[in-house]
């Protein structure tokens, strides 16, 4: 088995280094934008448009599997994956860990896209965005509210231009309660907006909120193409490709 896995998570991170140390041939992609993992398997960064395309890539260097553990909202690279498989006939399995759930004491509001959020946060007086890279149609949006600041919080600098009202904070989690809870004191935050990411990288942000009765504006996740297999575990993901593995062996 040669696999491609589509990382870009700590969690395509592990399996990457836990799949490499079970001798599967590894080559793990990254977008490379905010750093470059130390693991001891081959690593292509920065897309395959560099190759030709995804599909190219894979007749080159004759990639059997594809293991896809992008981030939950990289709707573009799934999709591309599941098609580049078809194409090139091989399997596109797919890793994404569980959605965060709704507990006792949490006020969440979901929205399928980002202007969707912006009736909901009319009348606040400070915004944390801790969501990722954010379209401009929805900045500027939110800079149209000279009554509002906001604070936006990602592990990159912004691709779009920000108003007077937004300051941005460059941070790369995982993130620990405590400070969670005094950033949004200090902040005197009145709303937190973020994505379903799940993991437990980034959640000490909603046991903040929940603890200090912010409410929380949750963008809905990327309907995405049925993958061959679909794992929620690390440790079910491995278990299934060493026994693909060995199969192709037997």
């Amino acid at each position: 088995m040669k696999l491609l896995l589509l990382g870009g998570t700590a969690d395509g991170r592990c399996l990457a280094e836990a799949l490499h140390q079970h001798n599967i041939d590894v080559i793990y992609s990254i977008a490379g934008l905010v750093r470059i993992p130390q693991v001891a398997c081959n690593i292509v960064s920065g897309g395959f448009t560099q190759f030709g395309g995804l599909a190219d890539f894979i007749e080159k260097e004759k990639i059997t599997a594809i293991l896809d553990a992008t981030h939950p909202y990289a709707q573009n690279m799934s999709v591309n994956a599941v098609n580049a498989a078809k194409a090139c006939h091989i399997p596109c399995w797919r890793f994404h860990r569980q959605e965060w759930q709704v507990q006792g004491g949490d006020d969440w509001q979901f929205v399928s896209h980002w202007q969707a959020a912006l009736p909901l946060l009319v009348g606040k007086k400070s915004v944390l965005l801790s969501a990722g890279q954010l379209e401009q149609k929805f900045i500027d949006s939110l800079g149209s509210n000279s009554q509002q600041q906001q604070l936006l919080r990602t592990a990159v600098q912004p691709k779009t231009i920000l108003p007077p009202t937004m300051q941005w904070v460059k941070a790369i989690g995982p993130f620990a309660y405590e400070n969670e809870f005094a950033l949004m004191q200090n902040h005197k935050t009145d709303v937190l907006v973020s994505k379903n990411s799940g993991g437990d990288s980034t959640v000490a942000k909603l046991k903040a909120a929940r603890m200090l009765t912010i409410p929380v504006i949750m963008l809905k996740r990327p309907e995405l193409p049925n993958a061959d297999t679909l794992f929620f575990t690390r440790e079910a993901c491995i278990e299934f490709i060493l026994n693909q593995n060995n199969d192709k062996k037997s």
